[in-house]
């Protein structure tokens, strides 16, 4: 009789040390879940710290480039994106004309930095020196556009009124 009893307060201390160990493992796991997804809201609101940063010269880089006094005004989108190699996105556009002037910027998180700049092609047309060609390229570009898009563009780079 004293040897089940034994056995039986054996196997309830068994248990118990069981069930107790199963609790303290999930509730570890369920707090490590939560710092999981607090860190992934950390990284966006970082990458969005770094974007409103980065924004005086993104403005600065966009007014270099702008060797026409082409731009009035810039429009910064509200996304900002992180893409898989860590690099953060941000896009904007120029002269209220999104569908047009778009540009993004690669920011560089670590470095602080623009990494890379890309443009849409009519607003990569606005940035072009066109003393860098020969004169015939140039009158190639205008002849390609229709008389409204040469006229605008023309007084984009500020050669006619």
């Amino acid at each position: 009789m004293k040897n089940t009893i034994k056995l039986v307060a054996v196997l309830v201390v068994i248990i118990l040390v069981s069930v107790i160990s199963l609790i303290v493992q999930h509730n570890k796991q369920s707090q490590s879940n939560v710092n999981v997804e607090v860190k992934e809201k950390s990284d966006q609101e970082k990458a969005e710290e770094l974007a409103e940063e980065m924004k005086p010269k993104i403005e600065e880089h966009l007014h270099k480039r702008d060797i026409h006094h082409f731009i009035k005004t810039i429009t910064f989108e509200k996304d900002v994106t992180i893409n898989p190699m860590g690099d953060i996105t941000i896009d904007g556009y120029i002269n209220n004309e999104p569908e047009k002037y778009g540009f993004s910027a690669s920011l560089q998180y670590r470095a602080k930095k623009i990494g890379s700049m890309s443009y849409d092609p009519d607003l990569s047309d606005r940035f072009e020196n066109w003393d860098d060609f020969d004169p015939q390229v140039k009158e190639d570009f205008l002849n390609s556009l229709s008389e409204k898009e040469r006229e605008q563009y023309l007084k984009d780079i500020g050669e006619k009124e």
